[in-house]
């Protein structure tokens, strides 16, 4: 069912080993941003009008409006089952703790006597999160955009969620409770690239926004590269991955569970297990076979996604080669089962997020470790972190100098902007002063 490359005896190259080598989902964001240009012109264009339109067209469903209702929220909220809504509040509790921690401060660096420049850290004025529908509900993923952009201070925000015919054109009600339980008013009935050309453009229900966070399929990816400028963007998130990098003491169960879990998102979904030891290899495939015996969503989701390009063991001849092969694949999501995993986990260099041991899985940090379960995919790791309170904050420069703190530095100033042909810049430091300013010293 899952594939196995051999790259023992293997000569990585210094800089590491080469990711062509490495399983890795076949994503065509450039070809599907033809596809979703002229959608997002329409919605440009006809705002609200487009967005229902669309709304038919991809997800079958006749809506009047866009905008949930308020008492929608409320219901949904009161109808939640109680296990889930504490399930969530708890969710919300520790995503709290960790988030609020994340939090800058300003800092005032003394440069000389009379100037100084402070670092002020402030907040986009709206944000618009992005919660995907289709296969599986996401209410986790509302609670994982929401606080940490209510922790920065994000003082407008606004979700879209696809409509669901089920549930007569809204997103789902566990979705919609979530906002609710958030304090979220703002929600619409909106999913693909039209929800961010909505949140890029505005229409006439929905103000535009600074910035889109919160993952998607490709052609929400494609919507969020096109539209890059117009707003910030947190990534252009693909299908789910999870990397294993394990030895001979790991549990086979644990680590065909772990693999299964990110499979059953979707069948593009990437497992990739590392491992120098064959034997665990031999194990964790024949209870790939047993595990999928006992679950859901098997053809449709986990056994493509597990016999896909995408997904696979790579046996690689020690420790040493297999951090080098984890950090070249930078996975979304990264356990270490080995011995001493936190000191493996120390040396990691690639992941959106390092799950450390047998009792941290991949399903804890999707939940209720919390962390942040947006995160970076396709080898995005490398250079791009997950999603923070800092993702919301933006540094601000303010510089103060007095008088006497200007003329001093004043002759540097003037003999950079005309050694760079900018003499009016040297001028407007020269305008200030009633003498001809000094060489600086």
């Amino acid at each position: 069912m899952i594939s196995r490359i051999d790259l023992r005896g293997a000569a990585f190259p210094e800089g590491g080993i080469d990711r062509d080598l490495l399983p890795r989902a076949e994503l065509d964001v450039e070809a599907a941003l033809e596809k979703v240009r002229p959608i997002c012109d329409d919605v440009r264009h006809r705002g609200t009008a487009a967005l229902i339109d669309y709304a038919h067209r991809f997800d079958g469903v006749a809506i009047e409006r866009v905008r949930v209702p308020a008492e929608a929220l409320e219901r949904a909220l009161t109808e939640l089952d109680p296990a889930v809504r504490a399930a969530l509040e708890e969710s919300v509790r520790r995503a709290r703790l960790v988030h609020r921690d994340q939090r800058r401060t300003d800092h005032t660096t003394q440069v000389v006597p009379g100037g100084t420049v402070t670092e002020r850290w402030v907040p986009v004025d709206r944000v618009g999160l992005y919660v995907p529908g289709g296969r599986s509900v996401y209410p986790s993923s509302v609670v994982m955009n929401v606080v940490p952009a209510q922790e920065a201070g994000v003082g407008s925000m606004a979700v879209a969620s696809p409509p669901q015919a089920e549930f007569g054109g809204l997103p789902h009600p566990t979705i919609l409770a979530a906002c609710a339980l958030l304090g979220v008013d703002e929600v619409y009935a909106a999913g693909g690239a039209q929800a961010v050309a909505m949140f890029a453009y505005g229409t006439e229900d929905c103000r535009p926004v600074s910035m889109v966070t919160g993952p998607g399929n490709i052609f929400v990816a494609a919507a969020k590269r096109l539209l890059k400028g117009r707003i910030g963007i947190d990534a252009e998130a693909g299908p789910t991955e999870i990397a294993i990098l394990a030895d001979a003491t790991a549990d086979p169960v644990h680590v065909a569970a772990d693999l299964i879990s990110q499979a059953e998102h979707d069948p593009l979904a990437a497992s990739v297990l590392v491992t120098d030891s064959e034997e665990l290899a031999a194990a964790v495939e024949k209870e790939l076979d047993v595990q999928l015996g006992a679950t859901k969503h098997v053809e449709d989701r986990i056994r493509p996604a597990l016999s896909g390009r995408q997904s696979g063991i790579v046996l690689v001849d020690g420790l040493e080669q297999g951090l080098a092969v984890v950090d070249a694949y930078a996975a979304e999501h990264l356990e270490i089962q080995t011995e001493d995993a936190a000191a493996v986990a120390a040396r990691v260099r690639n992941a959106g997020a390092i799950f450390v041991g047998a009792f941290s899985p991949v399903s804890l940090g999707d939940y209720a470790a919390g962390s942040n379960h947006v995160l970076p995919t396709g080898g995005c790791a490398c250079h791009s972190s997950g999603l923070s309170v800092q993702s919301f904050l933006r540094g601000i420069h303010v510089v103060d100098y007095s008088r006497a703190a200007l003329a001093e530095i004043a002759g540097h100033v003037v003999t950079l902007a005309e050694a760079e042909d900018l003499p009016a810049h040297g001028a407007a430091v020269k305008a200030r002063f009633d003498w001809k300013v000094p060489p600086s010293k």
